[in-house]
């Protein structure tokens, strides 16, 4: 006997359907408040239609008594449809669930409660979110969806878990919701891991929700709902355990929602029975679900945040940046301690590093320059000031500006006595390309010093260090400011030293920043750090963007004179390599002349007067001839 069974909120849907001419002969029409009626040994093959919690109901007597099953889905239940693959077309799907099946598949129970398509512990947006949600959506829906849930995962905090699986392995973890799903059911969490669900391997899938920073999970966030494409790897605020039984126990009472509306509290216990429904559903149901099984269990969760400390922190708040552990905190710390403290190793490859650098200037060798760069150990303390400068610690600040003031003594008078006993006093490239400090180079300092704690911070790419060693070029800017020294060149020390000071407060304030997004310090008692150096820094932007502006009204002059031609009374004229020189009292341009002959005093004059009119500045001119023959 073939019984179809319905809710009385489907009575008009049912009669609608019944003069369709697929139905057979003989099948009993029984209202569901009527189900207790029915002797399940005389019936041969069920049909069901009526709410998620109705369905479930006869779900249970079907496995139960070893009876086929098929659903009659209304339209609406567009998330039921999906999950089961049943057709869309009502006829269809009649006769899917006429149609008994052979093949079995697995049931899903939470505290002894069937779960058809999701339980939700806790909150884990957009992993519950069905796909169907996006299915017709604009673009400009999406956003507003994902502007939605962002302020959803703003409330998010933390809980304190402890998970085991069915071979009773405990996993102590911290997460702000879980989704547990046995089939590939179009939900955010299957798709994420649509290729370990099975409809018949025995196994759910724990879809673990912990993101450690907001940072990190908006970006899948934003992945997800508006992109809309399911990423290729799992997100760094995910994990998973795929087992056939699991008990979920928090800290603290979280709640419990299975398929959007049935709700519990947790402690729960989640269980597989392997095979024990006989539902019609359709083919693309089975397209869906991984064929290749296996009996191992497979857990995802050494990325997720375990340790008490961690728990603790994110218990509050999912902070705006990532939190570090412990662990990475104290061998930051200790490394940075050591290398911030004054030692004769430090001053020796500084000496060392001062005399190549100042060399390498003299003879006007970038290689040179570069060896020293690489050998130079004053990066060191001045990341370790940056973090001192972050936590407000006042170990790390006062060892680190005590080694930096050292170091910068030692390299100026190192380079200062090299220059006064070296008998020559010529300003080489080498050496003028660092008097003309500018914002670009505040712009290069702050990206160094991103890259300098990042690296820090990552004992994996510490190699990476001497290639910012090399873009910064700490020592060579002090050693042109010693040589200034030892020629009594009180500008030439001035310009070259401004560099230094460029670099230093970038790096302190762009490395303490990033110490704050990798976590190694809360905002609030970063903040008095950061805005003093943000001051420091903002009073060396203002010499840095006046000589930018100089650097382009140089650049505008150099065009205005390069390749500009003149006609004197018996020769004609035309500039070649023009450049600049800023000086105390007044400024140089400097040029090549070529000239079709030998030019008089007066010719001389004259051109002079037309250079200086054509750039509208007052400055001497130095010129050499060369002469067209």
């Amino acid at each position: 006997m073939i019984v179809y069974v319905y809710s009385d909120e489907y009575r008009d849907f049912v009669e609608k359907n019944k003069t369709l001419d697929i139905w057979p002969q003989k099948i009993q029409y029984v209202p569901f408040a009527r189900l207790s009626t029915v002797n399940p040994s005389e019936v041969t093959h069920l049909l069901v239609t009526g709410w998620v919690k109705e369905i479930k109901f006869v779900m249970q007597m079907a496995y139960r008594h070893d009876i086929t099953l098929g659903i009659i889905p209304s339209p609406k239940q567009k998330e039921l449809i999906s999950t089961l693959a049943f057709p869309s077309n009502t006829e269809e799907s009649i006769a899917l669930a006429l149609n008994p099946a052979v093949k079995k598949i697995d049931i899903l129970l939470c505290n002894g409660t069937i779960v058809l398509q999701e339980v939700v512990i806790g909150d884990a947006p957009p992993l519950e979110h069905f796909d169907t949600v996006l299915k017709g959506k604009t673009f400009f829906d999406r956003i507003k969806l994902f502007w939605m849930t962002l302020r959803k995962v703003k409330r998010l905090k933390h809980t304190q878990l402890k998970i085991t699986d069915a071979k009773k392995n405990e996993i102590n973890l911290s997460a702000v919701g879980l989704v547990g799903v046995e089939y590939n059911n179009g939900t955010f969490a299957a798709k994420l891991l649509a290729s370990r669900l099975s409809a018949n391997d025995g196994k759910l899938l724990l879809v673990i929700l912990s993101p450690t920073s907001m940072i990190q999970y908006i970006g899948y966030l934003f992945q997800s709902l508006v992109s809309y494409i399911t990423p290729k790897s799992l997100p760094k605020s995910v994990g998973f355990i795929s087992s056939s039984e699991i008990t979920i126990s928090p800290k603290t009472a979280l709640s419990v929602r299975i398929d959007s509306s049935e709700t519990e509290k947790t402690p729960i216990h989640l269980k597989v029975k392997q095979e024990v429904l006989a539902l019609s559903v359709g083919e693309k149901f089975w397209e869906k679900q991984n064929n290749t099984q296996t009996s191992k269990d497979s857990i995802k969760v050494d990325h997720l945040p375990s340790d008490k400390e961690s728990a603790e922190y994110l218990a509050n708040a999912i902070p705006l940046f990532t939190h570090a552990s412990q662990e990475q905190y104290t061998t930051l710390f200790t490394t940075l301690r050591e290398e911030g403290t004054l030692n004769s190793v430090f001053i020796t490859l500084l000496i060392l590093s001062t005399m190549i650098a100042t060399f390498g200037l003299f003879i006007n060798s970038s290689s040179v320059v570069i060896g020293a760069m690489l050998l130079a150990p004053l990066m060191q303390p001045i990341v370790s000031l940056s973090m001192g400068v972050l936590r407000q610690d006042t170990t790390l600040q006062i060892n680190g500006v005590k080694t930096i003031f050292w170091g910068v003594f030692t390299v100026l008078f190192t380079a200062a006595i090299i220059a006064l006993f070296t008998p020559m006093e010529r300003l080489t490239s080498e050496m003028a390309g660092r008097l003309s400090p500018t914002i670009l180079d505040l712009f290069v300092a702050i990206v160094s010093g991103i890259a300098a704690a990042y690296v820090k911070s990552n004992e994996k790419i510490l190699s990476s260090l001497a290639g910012v060693a090399i873009a910064v070029a700490l020592v060579p800017p002090i050693a042109v400011a010693g040589i200034g020294l030892g020629w009594g060149n009180f500008h030439m020390f001035m310009m070259a030293f401004l560099l230094f000071v460029t670099n230093l407060v970038g790096i302190v304030l762009a490395a303490a920043s990033t110490f704050i997004v990798l976590g190694f310090s809360p905002l609030r008692v970063a903040k008095k750090g950061i805005m003093t150096w943000l001051v420091i820094v903002s009073l060396v932007a203002i010499p840095l963007y006046s000589a930018f502006i100089q650097m382009q009204e140089d650049i505008k002059i150099q065009r205005l004179l390069a390749n500009l031609s003149f006609k004197l009374q018996k020769h004609e004229v035309t500039l070649t390599h023009v450049t600049l020189l800023h000086k105390p009292k007044n400024d140089e341009i400097r040029c090549e002349v070529i000239s079709t002959g030998i030019l008089s005093k007066k010719e001389k004059k004259t051109l002079k007067e037309a250079i200086l009119k054509s750039i509208d500045k007052e400055a001497e001119v130095i010129v050499t001839f060369r002469y067209r023959l």
